[in-house]
């Protein structure tokens, strides 16, 4: 059994990169439990580290925290900036704010879970392998090209906790160029909302096991209530096609 070992550190004024490397040589001595307080924008948090860690992040990291992650339990109690997640492998990440653009960018395992808002680009090229199933949780409202050129993975958005009280649940061109993957929205999207040939569909039975799993997840989490999520209906938007600009290619 490992000995959990605790460090808290004082983001405060320090330079993203000896932040950084102090972290990973805490992580070489054996810390696996961080607690990071007055953290203010810096970069590539927990980027690349592997195993049983935890970081509980008081502040607001900055971009690209958890790329290429694969295994630690990140919580942020506050906000987050650009591209949280980038190519991340496995791991979860507990948003209690708002996020920034490119969140779970080529994502290809591992959870994200967001209270708040997002901006552009959410879940771009999204991807999933055998059992690798990485999932996107936004409980507000989503800027334009959700899911863009998705792969593979969930992306449930709810639209619930927005600070953006008029604005649609999610921008224009959701879903562009997906050809794998899927996206499940509470409530209704526009048709007008959704990329190129896709269109919202009623979900089923086995549709709303996956989304109950999921909200039960997200709301234990986020200390929400998991009952008043699911008591909206949802829709899914699918890629229509493996090959959606397959047309757009003249064969040799």
């Amino acid at each position: 059994m490992t000995t959990r070992q605790q460090k808290t550190l004082v983001a405060g004024r320090t330079y993203y990169k000896q932040f950084n490397e102090e972290i990973r040589a805490l992580v070489r001595e054996g810390v696996t439990d961080f607690v990071i307080t007055e953290c203010n924008g810096q970069r590539y948090l927990a980027t690349a580290l592997e195993g049983d860690l935890t970081f509980d992040i008081h502040g607001v990291p900055g971009q690209d925290l958890a790329a290429f992650m694969r295994g630690p339990k990140i919580r942020v109690r506050n906000n987050a900036q650009d591209g949280v997640g980038n190519t991340m492998d496995g791991g979860r990440i507990v948003i209690e704010g708002i996020a920034g653009d490119v969140i779970g960018y080529a994502m290809r395992g591992g959870e994200i879970f967001i209270r708040g808002d997002v901006g552009y680009r959410v879940g771009i090229h999204m991807k999933a392998y055998l059992d690798h199933q990485p999932k996107i949780v936004v409980g507000g409202k989503a800027g334009d090209f959700l899911g863009e050129y998705m792969a593979g993975g969930i992306i449930l958005l709810l639209g619930m906790f927005s600070d953006k009280p008029d604005a649609p649940v999610a921008g224009r061109s959701l879903g562009t160029g997906m050809h794998g993957g899927v996206i499940y929205v509470r409530g209704e999207v526009p048709d007008h909302q959704l990329g190129p040939g896709l269109q919202a569909q009623p979900v089923d039975s086995e549709d709303l096991k996956v989304i109950g799993a999921l909200v039960e997840d997200y709301a234990k989490e986020l200390k929400l209530d998991s009952k008043e999520i699911m008591s909206e209906n949802f829709v899914k938007i699918r890629p229509f096609s493996h090959r959606p600009y397959g047309n757009l290619y003249v064969p040799c």
